[in-house]
């Protein structure tokens, strides 16, 4: 069996950047086993396998250690793949997902994904969580992920978590934050437990940074940069129960796999 494969990076206009993702365009589903499998040998924070289903497509995220409930840049980067090789003429197309139907639409270079927002609220932290960042914060919320606010953009990029601790937190990830500089506001993304250690750029935790920096900012329309050492832009919009997130992808290889 021979299964077409890309490599794209997300949330950057040029290679070397953003959030590599691996996109298999698939005719009818591999087993779960087989996928993980993928994923795993491809050791990107995300593998994403799609397959046409309706008008649109039936979308899967995988890390190399699980299969999750929603992903921003595999998102991006499998609508890039089927704008640029499988279906050019379209301006939009619509994933159904275990988050429900996701939308990106394409507006020149730029992206932007139609997601459902998940706003941060009060939560009991974990006693694992602080001591495994290394640094007090200024808040700890939580909704899908917890969501932990410092008070400069230094803060967070001086961050060096001990893994192994943060391992043991009990929601999915870990969302750090902080005011941006240049920027309406920047963050890092930690999820070791899933298979990523740190994300180079993370969609899904602009679903909770986005409501949380419109409110806090009181504006809807967000710049937002990740500082990741690979590090990417995102433009956010606060629209209520759902988030806009745009950004820009790079194709970086096509190939193959081999089963």
């Amino acid at each position: 069996m021979r299964i077409p494969i890309y490599q794209v990076d997300a949330f950057s206009g040029r290679v070397f950047a953003g959030n590599p993702a691996a996109i298999c365009p698939l005719d009818a589903w591999l087993s779960d086993e087989q996928m993980q499998a993928i994923a795993r040998e491809n050791n990107l924070s995300e593998t994403a396998f799609f397959v046409p289903e309706g008008d649109g497509y039936r979308l899967r995220w995988f890390t190399p250690g699980v299969e999750v409930d929603l992903c921003g840049h595999a998102t991006l980067a499998t609508a890039f793949v089927i704008f640029r090789y499988i279906a050019p003429e379209l301006s939009s197309v619509s994933f159904q997902t275990r988050s429900g139907q996701l939308v990106v639409t394409r507006n020149g270079d730029r992206l932007t994904m139609d997601f459902p927002s998940r706003p941060p609220g009060p939560v009991n932290v974990h006693p694992q969580l602080v001591p495994a960042l290394g640094a007090e914060p200024w808040q700890v919320l939580g909704a899908s992920d917890y969501l932990v606010v410092y008070e400069t953009e230094n803060q967070v990029r001086a961050l060096k978590p001990d893994m192994a601790r943060l391992m043991e937190v009990d929601l999915f990830a870990v969302i750090v934050t902080a005011p941006g500089r240049d920027c309406d506001f920047v963050s890092r993304f930690f999820a070791p437990s899933k298979g990523v250690p740190e994300d180079p750029v993370t969609g899904r935790a602009h679903c909770t940074l986005t409501p949380y920096w419109s409110q806090r900012l009181g504006k809807k329309k967000l710049f937002a940069r990740q500082v990741s050492p690979r590090g990417g832009e995102l433009w956010c919009e606060d629209l209520g129960d759902r988030v806009h997130i745009s950004g820009e992808a790079a194709e970086f290889l096509q190939g193959t796999i081999t089963l």
